[in-house]
C-alpha cells in the first residue's frame, strides 16, 4: 500500500457475483486512481492503479485476455 494515500474513506465494493467463502476482490474508486484488495484480507496489500491502468485492465477482461487455457 502507498504509505501517503488515505482509504479510511474509501468504499470497497466487490461482484454481486462474487463467491461467498470469501474468496473475492473489492475494488475502491479513489476519483484520482482505483484502490483493489483481497475481501478476506482488507487490512492487508492494497493495489493502486491511475485510471489509464484500470482502463486497460477492464478492456482486456472484457476481451477475455485473462482466462486460463
Amino acid at each position: 500500500m502507498t504509505p501517503d494515500l488515505d482509504l479510511s474513506t474509501a468504499v470497497w465494493r466487490k461482484s454481486r457475483k462474487s463467491s461467498t467463502n470469501g474468496g473475492c476482490v473489492e475494488v475502491a474508486n479513489l476519483g484520482h486512481a482505483y484502490a483493489l484488495r483481497d475481501s478476506k484480507n482488507p487490512d492487508g496489500p492494497v493495489l493502486v492503479f491511475t485510471p489509464e491502468e484500470w482502463d486497460c485492465f477492464l478492456d482486456g477482461a472484457e476481451k477475455g485476455e485473462f482466462r486460463q487455457l
